[in-house]
């Protein structure tokens, strides 16, 4: 997988803000950026599925012609040109879409957006808990994780700060991010 590309000049900023806001708090904050939450690959290939079987029935909706059409390009014609055309074909049309569906944009389209926010809740709890960020001295771990493709930002904290700062205060912060 290749690195994140951030620019350097962005990473700077937010270090500074989290240095800053550091000493504001006894709160020990950490920043997580990620390409993307989960691989999406069950939607993706739904996805793919699904047109697939749209293609096949439009396929099937126009079988005479199609017949006619293969029939005029061979003299030995038989069923089985109609039967391979349409069975490969579906599959290339298959293989297409579910490569189209790795484009990020198409993601953010067919990937039900309830899926990419449980997503991202899931892998910033994971994130939370491997990085280490709940382990700090009064539990006062901050995290702020950003998954790019999802366009989400959750910023989870431990129990020792979630006491002392309002939930509208943290909702603050994420929609200001």
């Amino acid at each position: 997988m290749t690195k994140l590309k951030v620019n350097p000049e962005k990473l700077k900023q937010i270090s500074t803000a989290v240095k800053e806001a550091e000493s504001k708090t006894s709160g020990e904050i950490a920043t997580a950026f990620i390409r993307q939450s989960d691989t999406y690959a069950v939607q993706e290939l739904s996805f793919a599925l699904i047109m697939g079987f749209v293609y096949f029935t439009i396929m099937m909706a126009f079988s005479v012609q199609l017949e006619e059409w293969i029939r005029g390009m061979y003299w030995d014609y038989n069923v089985g040109y109609l039967t391979a055309f349409v069975g490969y074909s579906t599959f290339v049309v298959i293989a297409l879409f579910y490569l189209l569906s790795n484009i990020p944009f198409v993601d953010r389209f067919i990937i039900p957006k309830r899926v990419m926010t449980a997503k991202v809740r899931q892998r910033a709890l994971r994130y939370f808990t491997e990085s280490g960020v709940y382990r700090t001295k009064d539990q006062t771990g901050i995290l702020i994780f950003i998954s790019l493709l999802e366009h989400r930002v959750e910023l989870l904290s431990d129990r020792g700060i979630a006491e002392k700062i309002d939930q509208s205060e943290w909702e603050g912060i994420v929609n200001n991010i």
